[in-house]
């Protein structure tokens, strides 16, 4: 059998259709992988689960940079759309799965309407709302697609703004992921408040600063 997403087929509204009569929304994260930043989630009730959607919506990580801002800017204007976002110090303290689960919590508890059912891009539901994990959903589900597409050019705002006031890190190329150019700048650099402090690299580096103090 081929794997789905080998099959490098768009999201449609197949899930959703099995929710009939039913508000069914579209949730998924931003930047779980990174050292730096928060992690952001997005939640998303499109308006009409058959109407001709006039952009590309698919999985965020599959589209150009120009195609997401173009979607975005739809989804911001035609649909029911909310962020949510756990910061650096409530990664370190949850977890950055339990941290994820709350960045999503708070996305759909931002919405105007409230969703009858969640569909939820993983494996996982969070325990604050009516929800359905979907395995690679992101290129399953159009809700699902459109709130990963809100959640990473969300996320990418919040890393070029910070950027600019630390403009040493390149956080606007590497959106805080541990690239080569970014390991050597927090070895010359150091860490800030941005950072979190339980990942890897960075707790290596506070480690290494105390050994020195």
């Amino acid at each position: 059998m081929v794997p789905w997403r080998a099959m490098k087929e768009n999201p449609d509204f197949s899930l959703e259709s099995q929710y009939a009569g039913m508000i069914v929304a579209g949730c998924d994260e931003a930047g779980r992988g990174p050292l730096c930043g928060p992690v952001v989630a997005a939640a998303v009730i499109l308006p009409d689960r058959v109407m001709d959607i006039p952009v590309i919506i698919r999985d965020s990580k599959q589209m150009s940079q120009t195609a997401r801002a173009t979607a975005r800017e739809w989804i911001c204007t035609h649909a029911d759309w909310a962020v949510g976002i756990c910061s650096p110090a409530e990664i370190d303290e949850l977890n950055i799965l339990w941290a994820s689960m709350r960045a999503m919590e708070r996305a759909v508890s931002a919405l105007k309407t409230r969703p009858d059912i969640t569909l939820v891009d993983g494996n996982r539901v969070p325990g604050g709302f009516n929800g359905c994990a979907v395995v690679h959903g992101d290129a399953r589900s159009l809700s699902i697609a459109a709130a990963s597409i809100i959640a990473k050019e969300t996320r990418d705002d919040i890393m070029c703004d910070l950027a600019r006031k630390y403009p040493m890190y390149g956080w606007e190329k590497n959106a805080g992921y541990p690239t080569a150019a970014h390991l050597a700048a927090i070895e010359k650099f150091g860490i800030n408040e941005h950072y979190r402090r339980s990942f890897g690299p960075v707790k290596k580096r506070i480690e290494n600063e105390t050994a020195y103090d």
